[in-house]
């Protein structure tokens, strides 16, 4: 991961929409990365840009940053378009994490969070206390990682240190160009929990790449498919990305198992179930608004065909494995 320079100093920054306005970038050779972009972010949303290799998701990323310059359109901050505004004091605003860490191997790990409010100046008390905090907040304790040394990390620790530096001085916007891809699968699962535990607690907008359907489900609040030319192919939650499909494209590349998918954001609801059955049929329990993936998960664990729905430890009702499969062709 690395982190262009953030943030002013002052706690308390809000999150702050981005509006893409007609963005466009076309290269000297000829070539149109993105034709014409126009989405909405809104203030604390974190939404997922996924599509083909070489369809602009990562250019329009750092058009967000301005680390690529665009041909035209308007990128709004707010109310404020940032494609008028001086480079170097719009990426203090911006939080910027990408897949290979970055980290300063020489420095320890709370020498590199401390790095972007050193050089806005704070005091070596506010960067300590600062510092603290943020390894706190991304589960590791300061006493045992602070003085470590950046090859003495795990993978997993090394993200998390790249988004603590990428938060210290309290940006508005985080943007985030594959941040978990570089790890394996079971970290990177835990990293994902960890990012969504850490998203509730701040709020932040977020733009994340990624190229894994799956991560993007997971973790979206929306979702924006773009095809080649940063085409916008549809740009909605996930359960609707996978449930209602707005183009062929759209439906082949969610594929044929789009409705399991679709299980895994589709919360168990009052609304599905059927009166509670007699205890003694000793079916496996999930909780209320508990995704109906995990039921089905259940049932086929158990080999039962219902699971009981409960809600503080007592049953509210019954959910089918038949119910479950007419949530997923939804």
């Amino acid at each position: 991961m690395d982190v262009t320079p953030v943030g002013t100093g002052d706690a308390g920054h809000s999150a702050a929409s981005i509006t893409l306005d007609g963005i466009r970038k076309r290269y000297p050779d000829g070539t149109e990365a993105v034709r014409e972009l126009s989405l909405e972010v809104k203030a604390g949303e974190l939404v997922v840009l996924i599509g083909p290799s070489g369809c602009g998701k990562s250019t329009v990323l750092r058009m967000v940053n301005r680390l690529i310059e665009p041909t035209g359109g308007r990128i709004l901050l707010g109310d404020e378009d940032i494609t008028r505004v001086d480079p170097v004091r719009l990426r203090r605003r911006i939080g910027y994490v990408i897949q290979n860490v970055g980290l300063f191997p020489h420095q320890t790990v709370e020498t590199n969070v401390g790095t972007v409010p050193r050089l806005l100046g704070w005091s070596k008390e506010q960067i300590r206390r600062r510092t603290g905090e943020l390894l706190e907040l991304v589960g590791l304790d300061p006493a045992q990682f602070g003085r470590r040394y950046p090859h003495e990390l795990s993978g997993g620790q090394r993200q998390r240190v790249g988004v603590a530096r990428a938060l210290a001085a309290d940006p508005v916007v985080l943007l985030m160009d594959e941040p978990f891809s570089a790890v394996d699968p079971i970290v990177r699962t835990r990293l994902q929990e960890e990012f969504l535990r850490l998203q509730a607690e701040v709020r932040k907008t977020i733009v994340l790449v990624t190229h894994d359907l799956d991560e993007a489900v997971r973790l979206g609040d929306r979702i924006a498919l773009l095809s080649q030319g940063g085409h916008l192919e549809q740009y909605d939650r996930p359960a609707v990305l996978l449930g209602a499909p707005a183009s062929p494209f759209v439906r082949e590349f969610v594929g044929a198992d789009r409705g399991i998918r679709r299980l895994a954001v589709t919360p168990v609801g009052r609304d599905v179930l059927d009166p509670p059955v007699d205890p003694a049929a000793d079916l496996p329990a999930v909780p209320l608004g508990g995704s109906a993936y995990d039921a089905l998960a259940a049932m086929l664990t158990s080999g039962a065909e219902a699971v009981v729905v409960t809600a503080d430890d007592r049953p509210v009702g019954t959910l089918t494995r038949a119910r479950v499969l007419e949530l997923g062709q939804r």
